[in-house]
C-alpha cells in the first residue's frame, strides 16, 4: 500500500465522520454570514467534505509525480469519490436541499459504471477515470459545497449557483456515463 493509496483510504475514512457531524442530532448553534444563517454543523461538514475532496487531487498528483500509479489506486480512487459524493448527496436529500431524482440519477450512474469497471477488470483491464468523469466529479463536489454553505457568496447576487452546479453535475453525470458505456460497448456485446 503506497502513500497515494493511503491518502485515498483516508478519504473513505472521513466519510463516517462527515455523516456523524451532518446527521447526529446535535445542535452546535448557528453562525450568521451576511444575511445567511448557517448551522455550525454545515460549516464543519464543509470542512470535512472539502478536506476529503482535496485528497482526490493530492493522491493523484503524488501518484503521477512519483510514478506510483497502481491498479489498486485506479480502482480505489473512483470508488472513494463515489462513496464520498453519494454520502453527501444523500445527506442533502435528507436536509431537503436537493431533489431526490437528481441523486438517484447520479448514484445509478455510479453503480452502472462501477459494474462496467468490474466486467472490464474480469477481462484484465482497468479503466482510469477520464477527463469527462473528472469534470463530473468536480462539478458534483462544487454543488455539494455550495449547498452546505447555503449558496454563500452567490446568494448575495441572487444567483442560485448551488442549483446551477447541481444541474450541470447531473448533465455531466449522464453524458460521462454514456461515454464510458459507448467506449466499451464491444465488451458488453461479447458472450
Amino acid at each position: 500500500m503506497n502513500i497515494p493509496n493511503k491518502i485515498t483510504l483516508s478519504r473513505i475514512l472521513l466519510i463516517p465522520l462527515f455523516l456523524i457531524v451532518m446527521l447526529a442530532p446535535i445542535d452546535w448553534g448557528i453562525v450568521t454570514i451576511g444575511d445567511e444563517m448557517i448551522p455550525y454543523t454545515h460549516l464543519v461538514g464543509v470542512v470535512l467534505f472539502s478536506v476529503a475532496a482535496l485528497t482526490d487531487w493530492i493522491d493523484g498528483y503524488y501518484a503521477r509525480k512519483h510514478n506510483l500509479i497502481t491498479n489498486l489506486g485506479k480502482f480505489l480512487d473512483p470508488l472513494a469519490d463515489k462513496l464520498l459524493v453519494s454520502s453527501a448527496l444523500i445527506v442533502l436529500v435528507d436536509l431537503g436541499y436537493v431533489q431526490t431524482w437528481m441523486v438517484i440519477v447520479i448514484i445509478s450512474r455510479e453503480f452502472a459504471v462501477t459494474g462496467l469497471r468490474l466486467i472490464l477488470a474480469g477481462k484484465g483491464e482497468v479503466v482510469a477515470a477520464n477527463m469527462l468523469g473528472k469534470l463530473k466529479t468536480w462539478m458534483q463536489l462544487t454543488a455539494i459545497i455550495l449547498y452546505l454553505l447555503h449558496n454563500v457568496p452567490f446568494n448575495y447576487i441572487n444567483v442560485p449557483m448551488d442549483e446551477i452546479s447541481m444541474w450541470i453535475a447531473v448533465i455531466l453525470t449522464i453524458v460521462s456515463g454514456w461515454d464510458y458505456f459507448n467506449k466499451n460497448k464491444e465488451v458488453l456485446s461479447q458472450r
